[in-house]
């Protein structure tokens, strides 16, 4: 039962150990936090005899016709006076005991009231999936008939219908096509939802056949993700003379494997049966029991590594994070190749000893693999990996393990960032800018970063943000420009020291009197204050062995094109990838874009080919030789044959336009045909261990260029790359987004760095029909300092992040005019002096999977915050066909 307006005492949720009872008398009932869309506030719920639950207990519950997940906030002694007993629920099970320590607590409160979403949303994300189940009504035909079933086989339950010869005449047309949707499936049962997908105004025929006793309607539990249980046998008692030859065979086997073995494996090694361990367990030999097998990531086996001798700026970085012991902000810029991973390395080490745990986040699944194997190769089996693209069983086990508290290092993507490690020493941010630790969609809308730096001050540790191309962001919280101005140096160089800047103190403070309202509403207690920062700065400026940067060779393709050069690879690129070829070598190609071709155009008309459902231009790809060509949409996934005539004037005469990474290898396969290629893209890393297995095939020497993506800029180590190659740089610096400038610079510099890592030095040859671009000029000389410069006096002039603050409104809906006019009526209804209003827009893509899209960009100076609107209220003005999601410095406007 809900409870409305109920005055909560203030609560610390409690750690699992405490024992929760008032005086004398036993908590009875408990009020829990429910996964329900709109659902708001707490429920309570009757405590059965059998079940002991505490707060933070992860619960199953009865909620209307369904169960559900939901999280056990606190006990009572007697419930709200205003509730009926008798209405009071059971609580069904408990699904995980005592998961919500306070402070970890207190880390979901505050991302859920700086990103405006639902506590509830919050604990959804750091929940491995299965844990909050939602069961679901189901239809089935009484008696079980499905394909083959008879007309009247299920319709026993109607006399009426069984004295007709044809039982279904009697039926609606709508009541037919729900029964013949049934009677087509082998076990006659579908969910309510799928039904209602298939059969228009289905609720109509399910009634009508439930009437007559055709059907029944059943609930379906949760589907709860639990722990993986195998059989092992157990060798119990000596080999006794009763034994037949076979049942000896087997027992000496399970002998020489130190007296177990998991049952699947003895009865394979045996070729025996399962009759014949059940008639050595009657005898009492052997033991057969269930036990629990943990469904982690398998790596590759390693040879063990230990610690490499340090330059004096990693020893020097190295000794400065050693030093802390408490909560502090540092900033480890290193170049491409200096060694910012033996320093995280040996950082870990002396953690672990001392029975504390770290935690690495990296941007990209992609980048796991390899830095998976150099900390497992170093740490062995304490190193685990947490993110989306594991089962859901491995990411339950995996999450479970973390909860043992057992010193442990867990390396994954944005959301391992609440990953729930008891006693944590150390958090690691691994290439910090890369826009890939900014959630666009759904809520909650967090950025890793952020989230991260609030981890690490609750759990008072180190926050090290490690990168060759740091955000303006971090650049100007921790060396000093914040509020100074452009230029402005206030850190005491390597390990300097300083207060936190306006921009960063700011936005603290309005988290900390947002998580306070929101504690207050829950009956929480915020104990946790964010304080002043600590902030060090770590430069890494040369490479391991003083390897110098690869020199930068720009090649202005304008010049190419005048010069009679129509191919995508300048002659500067053709002669560098002829003479890898000669020279046993390996390279890197870097493109944009995946696909085979931009677009398709009519060349009589200029027709473009164009998604049905989004307002984008389908690309080209090429699946296999002889198979046929596809078009694909990049946003919502829709795929389509390539036409033999413009479907819009008839003529034949359809061309190929751009470049992607498929166009890209098909030329490189025609003019260097001896020249062996891995592509890398996201269409050709979609399976699970795609990642690894090409990254290993390429480090073996199975291939002499690898080409891709944006995946290859993130952190790969290939020490035997002499050569990358930019085969169009223009689409990273012409895009509609205040950021394009300093995407372009981290991914061009990030990219160039992958060569000349090894022994053999490293070159990069950058095309570009923009030469006089101020990235290009600095991507040339490596000079983060002069582009940061230059980049952050035209967003300060603009009042721009760092130096503003940014809330970006996207609503979207079937319907276009209904979004265009919510979007009007919004941002009337904001208008004031105290922040810019910019917009309502139309997205720079009006329609991605038949959803029209608007935007509103609220824009204010940090050091004054506006007193910012009730989104409650915003979100009212919404009608329930305009979705609105509320992002909070967002990474992508586009």
């Amino acid at each position: 039962m809900y409870i409305n307006d109920v005055n909560l005492s203030p609560l610390v949720v409690g750690e699992p150990s405490e024992s929760y009872q008032s005086g004398a008398t036993l908590n009875r009932w408990v009020e829990v936090l429910v996964d329900c869309p709109g659902s708001t506030g707490l429920f309570t719920y009757r405590l059965p005899a059998q079940l002991e639950i505490k707060p933070g207990d992860i619960l199953s519950v009865p909620f209307g016709a369904q169960q559900l997940g939901a999280i056990a906030i606190r006990l009572l002694a007697q419930p709200n006076v205003d509730l009926p007993p008798e209405k009071i629920r059971e609580v069904e099970d408990i699904v995980s005991v005592g998961f919500f320590p306070s402070a970890y607590w207190e880390l979901l409160n505050r991302v859920a009231a700086y990103y405006y979403t639902p506590l509830i949303q919050v604990i959804r994300v750091a929940l491995p999936p299965g844990l909050l189940g939602r069961s679901q009504r189901r239809i089935r035909l009484v008696g079980g008939g499905g394909a083959g079933a008879q007309g009247g086989r299920g319709a026993e339950g109607s006399r009426y219908l069984l004295a007709s010869a044809d039982p279904l005449a009697f039926l609606t047309p709508t009541a037919r096509q729900v029964w013949e949707l049934l009677q087509g499936q082998p076990a006659g049962d579908y969910s309510f939802v799928y039904v209602q997908q298939k059969v228009k105004s289905a609720y109509r025929g399910i009634r009508e056949l439930l009437r007559f006793g055709l059907v029944e309607s059943y609930l379906e539990p949760p589907r709860l993700t639990r722990p993986k249980l195998q059989k092992a046998v157990t060798l119990t008692g000596t080999i006794d003379e009763d034994l037949t030859t076979r049942q000896r065979e087997i027992l000496e086997v399970l002998r020489r494997h130190g007296g177990e073995l998991w049952q699947n494996e003895l009865l394979q090694t045996c070729n025996a049966s399962s009759s014949i361990l059940k008639t050595l367990a009657q005898k009492g030999y052997i033991v057969i029991e269930e036990r629990e097998v943990l469904r982690t990531e398998q790596g590759p086996a390693l040879v063990g590594d230990g610690a490499k001798s340090l330059t004096a700026a990693q020893a020097s970085a190295l000794a400065t994070i050693q030093t802390l012991n408490e909560f502090a902000h540092v900033l480890l810029h290193g170049v491409t190749g200096s060694g910012k991973t033996e320093v995280y390395l040996q950082a870990i080490a002396p953690l672990l000893n001392q029975g504390k745990s770290a935690l690495v986040l990296v941007p990209e699944i992609g980048l796991t693999p390899q830095l998976t194997d150099r900390f497992r190769a170093r740490f062995g089996n304490k190193v685990s990996v947490y993110h989306s693209a594991l089962s859901d069983g491995e990411r339950y086990d995996t999450w479970r393990q973390m909860l043992t508290g057992e010193p442990q290092v867990v390396i994954g993507t944005r959301s391992a960032v609440f990953a729930p490690l008891p006693n944590l020493g150390l958090i690691i941010l691994d290439e910090e800018h890369d826009s890939s630790f900014k959630q666009d969609s759904p809520i909650p809308t967090y950025h890793a970063r952020t989230v991260a730096q609030w981890r690490a001050e609750l759990e008072n540790c180190p926050l090290v943000l490690g990168s060759a191309t740091p955000s303006l962001e971090t650049w100007v919280s921790v060396r000093g420009q914040g509020s100074g101005g452009v230029g402005e140096q206030r850190s005491r160089g390597a390990g300097g020291e300083f207060v936190t800047p306006h921009s960063c103190t700011d936005a603290i403070n309005r988290v900390s009197t947002l998580n306070s309202s929101l504690s207050t509403q829950h009956g929480l207690n915020p104990s946790y204050p964010l304080t002043a920062l600590s902030t060090h700065y770590l430069s890494l400026p040369e490479r391991i062995n003083s390897r110098p940067l690869p020199p930068v060779e720009i090649v202005d393709m304008r010049q190419e094109l005048q010069q009679g050069n129509r191919s995508i690879f300048s002659r500067s690129l053709q002669a560098a990838l002829q003479e890898l070829q000669e020279r046993k070598q390996q390279g890197i190609l870097f493109i944009h874009r995946r696909g085979h071709s931009t677009f398709v155009s009519c060349r009589s008309c200029g027709y473009v080919l164009e998604c049905p459902h989004c307002d984008v231009s389908l690309a080209y790809h090429h699946t296999e030789e002889k198979a046929p060509e596809l078009l694909r949409c990049h946003y919502c996934n829709y795929a389509r044959s390539h036409p033999k005539f413009c479907p819009d004037c008839s003529s034949p005469y359809l061309k190929f336009f751009g470049s992607g990474t498929q166009r890209v290898t098909q030329e490189l396969a025609r003019q260097f045909p001896e020249l062996r290629l891995i592509r890398f893209d996201s269409d050709t890393t979609r399976n699970k261990g795609s990642h690894r297995t090409l990254l290993t095939q390429f480090a073996n020497g199975e291939a002499d260029l690898l080409v891709g993506t944006q995946m290859l800029t993130k952190g790969l180590d290939l020490p035997q790359v002499t050569l990358v190659g930019v085969v169009a740089a223009d689409g990273l610096l012409n895009l509609s987004d205040y950021r394009a400038s300093e995407r372009a610079f981290q991914t061009l510099t990030q990219v160039a760095g992958r060569a000349g890592r090894g022994e053999d030095p490293g070159r990069v040859i950058v095309q570009t029909y923009t030469t006089e671009h101020q990235v290009i000029a600095a991507v040339r000389s490596h000079d983060y300092q002069s582009f940061s410069e230059a980049e952050l006096e035209q967003r300060q002039a603009l009042n721009y992040p760092p130096y503003g603050r940014l809330i970006l409104l996207r609503l979207s809906s079937l319907d276009p005019i209904q979004v265009q006019n919510t979007a009007q009526i919004i941002a009337t209804a904001l208008s004031t002096e105290e922040f810019e209003i910019l917009g309502p827009a139309p997205a720079s893509i009006l329609r991605v999977a038949n959803r029209y899209r608007w935007q509103i960009l609220i824009k204010f100076a940090p050091d004054a915050l506006p007193q910012l609107p009730d989104w409650e209220e915003v979100r009212s003005l919404c009608p329930s066909s305009v979705s609105l999601t509320i992002d909070v410095d967002p990474i992508n406007i586009m």
